[in-house]
């Protein structure tokens, strides 16, 4: 209730940092919950929770967990709310904790791509993480939502440890415990009368401890027919396990099988998306009447965006671009593109060939294409890209296997009639003698590329 009262207006939770338990509570024991805003940044703030318990016999007072929540406002009316800090300590450690919270991405990013490599494991002593699988469904009904009628975060966060806990349960054969909570963070609200499903399964084991990634979507009455559902959480639940001894079991090694690996990174897929076309610093390189070009510079990366006005509507615009079989109809660097798998109705992984450039090999792709609709109409169309490893698909001695690090559309809607669409890429040096040439202004083939992209979804989007 301190939150509201330092804004001034409704809060709502965007984030949880890691949570870390040194203690278990239980039942006949008295918690003890502050709650202390350290620091606002102008429109969030971040609040400290310190939870302690107290055995009511020997009146013994242990530490259960430190955590520092990240909190927004719902300002009435357009205006923003802008807030001011709190203590000196909290407020300068605060700026320390935001600057880590915003690495993350980054940081997940690259175990994600180190994750793809094949692993060393031995198949036949190796548990597959498909028998990990755990699904749940929960009706959210009004003692589980506040005064707004949005779904208490720490609803869905209990939801998300059962599933998870059921989930690393068929490892270890045991009651596991929960360790920690990392990477908690609200995509999306969810409301009173929403049907939450929550995916839980098995990405890892550490010797005495796994990983479960849980994944929550929403759905409203009409969502649920139509099986569009809203991403609105994940977060990764590290489990250990003791045995009657107190002692502590060691987990069995896992399997991953594509089906899983997919279903872990379409999160990862779209979040980075997001998180490049967030980035500040984009610089103008190049406007055309309906064409303007940005780039990005940080350390050896290089970012470009592509801004191109389209003459249709955004929803054909997304079911043209996010269809990778058609790219060839305009794109002149996509030789060859199949659908290798088809992993659910928002996810395709793709195998693509290029065309050979002067002194190099062609190079080959195997990309996961993930697509995602709105959930508000202020909200773009997005369709991400990145690469995966696929066993079934290794590297050829006829290709370089290149690798797309970060790519996708965004398509904003304008009118009934037109839409932006930016197209986002993060080079690689793969992908560099692409665009060297283009960068220093001796060629045309980004603007021509994107002149033809425009009059492939202008042409198609006439004849519907």
């Amino acid at each position: 209730q301190g939150f509201p009262k330092h804004a001034g207006v409704s809060c709502v939770t965007a984030s949880m940092d890691d949570i870390q338990f040194e203690e278990a509570a239980r039942v006949g024991q008295i918690i003890t919950i502050k709650a202390k805003v350290n620091r606002a940044f102008k429109t969030s703030m971040e609040v400290g929770i310190k939870v302690t318990v107290q055995d009511v016999l020997t009146s013994v007072e242990k530490m259960v967990s430190v955590a520092y929540a990240t909190y927004v406002a719902k300002p009435v009316g357009a205006g923003k709310v802008f807030f001011l800090f709190s203590s000196m300590l909290q407020y300068t450690l605060a700026i320390e904790r935001r600057r880590i919270r915003l690495g993350y991405e980054q940081v997940f990013q690259n175990l994600m791509q180190e994750s793809n490599k094949e692993g060393d494991y031995c198949e036949e002593d190796a548990v597959s993480t498909e028998l990990t699988h755990v699904q749940s469904i929960e009706l959210v009904q009004p003692p589980h939502a506040n005064h707004h009628g949005n779904t208490f975060g720490g609803q869905i966060m209990a939801w998300m440890e059962t599933v998870a806990s059921i989930s690393a349960s068929r490892l270890c054969r045991s009651y596991p415990i929960l360790k920690s909570v990392n990477m908690f963070k609200f995509w999306g609200p969810s409301v009173v009368g929403d049907r939450l499903v929550f995916n839980a399964i098995v990405n890892n084991t550490f010797q005495n401890s796994v990983e479960v990634g849980v994944r929550v979507e929403a759905y409203n009455c009409e969502e649920w027919i139509k099986d569009q559902a809203r991403h609105i959480n994940s977060a990764f639940l590290i489990f250990k396990a003791v045995n009657d001894k107190g002692e502590l079991l060691t987990f069995p090694r896992i399997k991953p099988t594509t089906k899983v690996s997919c279903h872990s990174q379409d999160y990862s897929n779209i979040a980075a998306l997001a998180h490049l076309a967030a980035k500040p610093g984009w610089e103008i390189t190049s406007t055309l009447d309906d064409i303007k070009i940005w780039t990005h510079e940080e350390g050896d990366v290089l970012s470009l965006k592509v801004e191109m006005q389209v003459k249709i509507p955004s929803h054909l615009a997304f079911s043209l671009l996010s269809d990778f079989t058609l790219r060839q109809q305009w794109d002149k660097h996509f030789l060859t593109c199949e659908v290798l798998q088809a992993v659910n109705e928002d996810e395709k992984i793709y195998y693509v060939t290029s065309p050979p450039i002067t002194g190099h090999k062609p190079r080959d792709f195997v990309i996961l294409v993930s697509q995602r609709q709105p959930c508000k109409p202020s909200e773009p169309y997005v369709v991400a890209v990145k690469s995966v490893t696929l066993m079934s698909m290794p590297p050829s001695s006829e290709y370089c296997r290149s690798e797309v690090l970060c790519a996708g559309f965004q398509i904003y809607s304008d009118c009934n009639s037109s839409c932006t669409v930016c197209y986002f890429n993060q080079v690689t040096s793969g992908v560099m003698p692409y665009l060297a040439a283009n960068l220093t202004g001796s060629s045309k083939s980004i603007e021509d590329t994107a002149l033809e992209c425009i009059k492939f979804l202008e042409l198609k989007g006439s004849k519907y």
